[in-house]
């Protein structure tokens, strides 16, 4: 989670074990084109990646552009997501 300007932009997620759901990416409205998505979305596979778990990304946001931009974080993706 990000807070600017008093407001949030945040990754939504279910945990399964070891697993994390990266369901939802959600930056509001006056706060979008600032990189806060791109932000709390590296900062979510960090923190998976420190703590050995793997991530499904379920939302779109992750499962396209961020993953498109940026390869290197498939090593962190869930094996079993099919995506």
């Amino acid at each position: 989670m990000a807070v600017v300007e008093g407001q949030e932009a945040y990754v939504a997620y279910a945990q399964n074990g070891t697993t994390l759901d990266f369901n939802h990416t959600f930056v509001p409205t006056e706060l979008r084109g600032r990189g806060l998505a791109e932000r709390v979305v590296r900062a979510g596979f960090e923190y998976a990646k420190q703590h050995g778990m793997t991530v499904v990304p379920s939302c779109p946001y992750i499962s396209g552009a961020f993953l498109r931009r940026y390869p290197e974080w498939e090593s962190v993706v869930d094996p079993s997501w099919d995506g």
